[in-house]
């Protein structure tokens, strides 16, 4: 049995930037939802001409789909809002000639109407449904992973109290279609699934409310320290604290003849 202390100086100290997750190993787990969104997109990639990933965080999930793309875009770009998530986005992509641009997540995006066929994003912290209807052409797509309603609250509710039903009907995936179908954009499908996850370590729990700040905000252990030490001795008696994610599966399109995929030389899409 590893002290409360160790586990909790050991999750403190590991980096929190980017999207990989492998640090969880052996400590936490989440299934993953039935329709494989890296995959599925690596096939969207294949067949656009241009492509704008939006809160691409540590790049990680676009450099994969993009390595098994059969036939990569010729142009790519993606936005993100922390600079250090930028950072690391900007390195990992530009070997493969992906443009990084920081934009914070409340701004517009800095590109001209109808630049690109397809926009994409995993895990966007609030999709701007208006701005990705004016950057897509007539017939281009959306397509994304979004954060259900209620995704991972008996941890929140654990450390902060029972939610308001406003905050548990928070991103609700038919709200986001109706918002989506307000901005112009015709949702062709839905899918939503909740996911079973389990923290095998008190520092499993805390690197993941460091990582995912938006869960409680503000968090720090000092300020929890006695629900995490409550936890912490749960976890040793009990076994794993298991929780729920809850994922959305969003494929739109702006309706209108498509004008063509791909970048012509005379088109920039940058404002």
């Amino acid at each position: 049995m590893r002290r409360y202390e160790d586990l909790v100086a050991e999750a403190v100290a590991a980096p929190t930037e980017g999207w990989d997750f492998s640090w969880f190993e052996g400590r936490a787990t989440e299934e993953r939802p039935a329709w494989g969104y890296a995959r599925s997109l690596a096939g969207r990639l294949a067949g656009a001409g241009a492509v704008l990933d939006v809160q691409t965080g540590g790049g990680e999930v676009l450099d994969g789909a993009l390595g098994a793309a059969p036939r990569p875009p010729r142009l790519t770009v993606a936005t993100e809002g922390w600079a250090p998530n930028a950072a690391r986005a900007t390195a990992l992509l530009r070997p493969r000639g992906v443009a990084v641009v920081a934009v914070p997540e409340d701004a517009p995006l800095p590109f001209a109407d109808a630049a690109f066929d397809l926009v994409t994003s995993r895990h966007p912290v609030t999709p701007r449904w208006a701005e990705i209807a004016r950057v897509l052409r007539p017939g281009g797509g959306y397509f994304a992973q979004h954060v259900g309603p209620g995704s991972v609250f008996e941890l929140v509710e654990y450390l902060l109290g029972p939610r308001s039903r406003a905050s548990r009907r928070d991103r609700h995936p038919e709200d986001e279609r109706a918002a989506a179908e307000a901005a112009g954009l015709a949702v062709v499908e839905l899918r939503a699934q909740r996911l079973r996850m389990e923290f095998h370590d008190i520092g499993a729990v805390v690197h993941f409310l460091r990582k995912v700040v938006w869960m409680v905000p503000g968090f720090t252990v000092e300020a929890y320290e006695p629900r995490l030490r409550a936890l912490h001795q749960r976890i040793e008696t009990e076994g794993p604290f298991v929780a729920h994610s809850s994922r959305h599966l969003v494929d739109a399109r702006k309706p209108g003849r498509p004008t063509g995929t791909g970048t012509d030389p005379s088109t920039e899409p940058f404002a």
